[in-house]
Order: structure tokens, then sequence, then C-alpha cells
């Protein structure tokens, strides 16, 4: 039988593609001026028609926020010599700078002339929206490497792994005599819609595992990347016997090690939208990017402002503008997945009290007899490194690996390729794996 052909894009309808990030715009852009209007607010006289300013116990005549208070006094008494019509008018200059800036940097961004062409790899198998391409075949045609079966999150489109051809854990794997298989999950369909956690787990992922061991002939180990680290863990506990190894990357667990209120939080804000949920059969994506948005609302303006101040064949605005296109081009979540993960993970955090089930059956680190590493990145906002430690420490065994990284950072930044991707490699090719035999 011929061999499938890598996916070359149209490089022309790519192009014509409109970006639409930062997603969603309305809510960054009104974040920024709000925050940055309200300073000029801060400096309006008292009702008193004294200058509020000098002598109230805050700005705006209120008490000082407890955190506050010891860098406002300081502030305070600098400010306490300053003409207060002078101050007003090199605030407002301020604003209007920061302004102009985050606007600039978004219009560079939308204007950029970068446009993502890698070529995809062949899918060897496909259920619905869900495709598992073969990676083996676009640097070693008829390779024999050990198989590992790479499962992204649900959330965001696979390709974070494979961003570019200077950032690609997939190619690398593959150079290195791996043979990756990566589950793309797509977009949910009609079909998908319906789906839980147990039916892509069991279903579609268990399908693209039977289907991994039919090709290689041999079991594969199973890399599990953010929410994929979880689905990755949960057939790992199901199917112990079929695979060799389980390396999970930047995985949470107990969702309420660090900033359990956010998690809580996150969880009542999805409740306003459970209507629209059953109607659509899903939740949008701009829903989705609004509620993750609390867990740092100014780093939109932050990340467009510098960008504006980089020219644009910079290497690093390349880079920026890559990552952005992921960012900016999720998926959305299906009805009962937002449910299960927001509402039970992040409200109830049911994968640590032990109450997550997948099929009926509690999902059990402890039992998950396979040799594991748990990556951990110091410098992960998305995933407390707290909640992944705690995965670490469940699971009998496992070796730990922590990385001076973000979670992007570990996959598409700088030092990805040595702090992570190499020892990663290591940890895959040693004799741990080689040597497990399923009880």
């Amino acid at each position: 039988m011929a061999r499938a052909r890598p996916n070359r894009p149209d490089p022309q309808a790519v192009a014509r593609r409109p970006r639409l990030g930062p997603r969603p715009l309305p809510l960054h852009l009104a974040t920024a001026a709000l925050t940055w209007l309200n300073s000029l607010a801060a400096l309006a006289p008292s009702k008193s028609g004294s200058p509020g300013w000098k002598q109230a116990p805050s700005p705006l005549g209120l008490p000082w926020q407890p955190m506050l208070e010891v860098q406002a006094t300081p502030l305070m008494a600098e400010l306490a010599g300053v003409d207060p019509v002078a101050l007003a008018a090199a605030v407002g200059r301020e604003v209007r700078r920061r302004l102009d800036e985050l606007e600039r940097g978004i219009r560079r961004y939308r204007q950029h002339p970068y446009r993502r062409d890698l070529d995809e790899p062949p899918a060897i198998w496909q259920d619905g929206t869900t495709r598992l391409r073969d990676y083996g075949a676009l640097s070693s045609p008829g390779t024999r490497g050990k198989p590992l079966l790479v499962v992204p999150s649900l959330i965001n489109r696979a390709y974070i792994l494979d961003l570019s051809s200077n950032h690609s854990l997939l190619r690398f794997l593959a150079a290195a005599g791996f043979r990756p298989f990566l589950v793309d999950w797509g977009a949910p369909g009609e079909a998908e819609q319906r789906f839980d956690l147990s039916e892509y787990i069991l279903g579609r992922l268990g399908a693209a595992l039977d289907r991994v061991i039919a090709i290689a002939g041999e079991r594969p180990a199973i890399i599990g990347y953010c929410m994929g680290g979880l689905l990755a863990l949960a057939l790992a506990d199901a199917r112990a016997a079929d695979i060799c190894g389980l390396a999970l990357l930047a995985t949470p667990w107990d969702f309420h090690a660090e900033r359990g209120d956010l998690g809580r939080a996150l969880a009542k804000a999805l409740a306003p939208w459970l209507p629209m949920i059953d109607r659509l059969g899903g939740l949008p994506v701009d829903a989705l990017q609004a509620m993750f948005f609390g867990l740092d609302p100014f780093l939109v303006a932050r990340k467009f402002r510098a960008f504006a101040r980089l020219d644009t064949g910079d290497p690093r605005a390349t880079e920026f503008v890559a990552l952005e296109d992921w960012l900016n081009d999720g998926v959305p979540l299906a009805g009962p997945v937002a449910r299960e993960c927001l509402l039970g993970w992040y409200g109830d955090n049911t994968p640590a009290r032990g109450a997550w089930r997948v099929g009926g059956k509690a999902v059990r680190p402890q039992a998950v007899g396979v040799p594991s590493l748990v990556v951990l990145p110091e410098q992960d906002r998305i995933v407390p490194p707290a909640s992944a430690a705690a995965l670490a420490r469940t699971i009998p065994g496992a070796r730990s690996l922590s990385l001076p990284l973000g979670h992007i950072g570990m996959m598409a930044g700088s030092r990805a390729r040595t702090a992570m991707w190499l020892p990663l490699a290591a940890w895959l090719a040693s004799g741990e794996l080689a040597a497990y035999k399923p009880r």
C-alpha cells in the first residue's frame, strides 16, 4: 500500500486568513483602558474641595488595602510636594502613551507577514474529528523506532507540540529515533459535542492506542501535555498492560493546591453559561478564554506593548506571532467536558479527592505501575507547580523533573530543547522503560 504523504497547507489560503487575537479583544482592551484611566480618576479632588490626593488616606478618600498601605505611605509622602495639575498632566500623557503602544502592538501583530507553513504529517487513522498523525513519516519513512503516543489538551490546537521548524518537540523526537504519533483532537463535531471525558479517553484515545500498537507492533510510551496529561493518566490507569511508560508534562492534579479560590471562582463563572452550553453543545472559545483571563488580567497588555517595541524582522517578533497565532486558534470545549473540567476539576477538585471517575471507575495514580516521569515547570502560571507536584508524589516511583521554565516555554521557548526535550528523550530511551514488564 502506498505510504501517505504529508499534507502541505495552501500558502495563499493561510495568508488570507485574518488574525482575530488577542481574544477576547474587547475584554483585554477594556481592562487596560479602565485600569490606566482610573489612575487619572484617583487624582480627582475630594468632595470637600481640598486636594484629596494629598490629604485623604488614599487618593479617593478610602482606607488603603493593608497589602498596599506599605507601598502607599512613602509614595504619598513623595507626592506631597508635587503640583497636582502637573501630576495629572504627566499621568495623562503616560496613559495615552500606554494606550497608543498597546494599539500599535495589536495592529502590528495582525499585519505581521509570518504564517505557519509546516507540512502536516499524514493522518493514519481518523474517527470523527479526531486524527492520529504519524510524525515518523516526516523524518524517517519506515522507521521502527520506539512508538510514542502523544496526547495534547482538548482546549488548544495540538500544534503547540509542532509550532515551527525551530520549535517542534515532535520533530525533535522523530529525529532522535523515536516514532511519535500525535492525537490531533480537532474541534468538536456533532458527535463530539455530546462527549464526556470517558468517551474521549476510553473511546477515542483507547482506539488511537490500539492503532499505534497495530502499526508499531509494540507497546508505546504515552506523553501527555497539560490537560492531555490527565487524559493520558486515565488511559494508563485503565490500560497499563498496553503501554511501557508514561510522561506527564505540566499536568495538574490538585486543583486547590495553589489559588484554590481562583479554581472555585472559575467554576462559579461557568454557571451563567450553562444554558448556552446546553443549547450550543459546547463552550465557545472566547467564553473559555474569558474565564481563564483571571489568571493574569494584564498579561495581554504587557506582552503586546513589549511586542510593539520590537522590529518586524526581529526573530523574537516572529516567535511571538507564531505563539499568539496558536493561542488565538483555540477550539470550543464539548459541553459535558466543560462541566466535568470546570465544575469538577476546578470547582470540586475531584482528581485530588479521588472523585474523578472515568468509565465509572475512579482514576487512581497510585495504581499506575508503569515507569513514569512528571515534568514540573517552576514558572508555570497556568498549572501551578504545587498542583503538578501533588501528582508526582501520588504515582509510586515516579521520577520528577523540575524546569526553570513556564507552561508554554517548556514547549516553545529558547531553552526548551536543552531543559526539557533532551532530558525527556533520555528518559524515553532509558533501560527503565525497556525493562518494564506489565503485571
